[in-house]
């Protein structure tokens, strides 16, 4: 946004629709950008980290080749919802700067989506690496 003399901000105009070939080229691009900010928040730095120990550990534990699989899966749906959650964060500080119960619910609820999906992730995990050790 520019700056008026006044102190006041006017508004940018909103950008050309992009359709065709073009589209899918401005939407790779978007999601790079999406990635670039991702990684700014260390909770996507950590899942980052976990899915190369998550896969030695299923190495380790003898996993087959659909569980990894479901590994990969599990691992893209956690960092969609940390994408989301992170979305959720940047619009509630943006529309609340100061405490208030809809910016703290709202950003509870992108926690917890984030925290069942890092449990499921768990979950999986505990099942492949028991299943090792109990031979079955």
């Amino acid at each position: 946004m520019t700056l008026h003399t006044s102190g006041a901000k006017t508004p940018r105009p909103k950008p050309d629709r992009i359709t065709g070939v073009a589209h899918f080229f401005a939407a790779t691009g978007y999601s790079i950008g999406g990635v670039r900010r991702l990684w700014q928040e260390t909770a996507f730095r950590h899942i980052t980290l976990a899915l190369p120990l998550c896969g030695i550990v299923l190495w380790l534990a003898g996993a087959s080749f659909a569980e990894y699989c479901v590994l990969l899966i599990l691992f893209f749906v956690l960092v969609a919802v940390e994408a989301l959650n992170t979305a959720i964060e940047c619009l509630v500080d943006h529309l609340a700067p100061n405490w208030e119960v809809f910016a703290r619910d709202a950003k509870d609820l992108g926690s917890l989506a984030t925290m069942c999906l890092l449990c499921a992730n768990g979950v999986f995990i505990g099942w492949i690496v028991l299943r090792a050790f109990i031979g079955g």
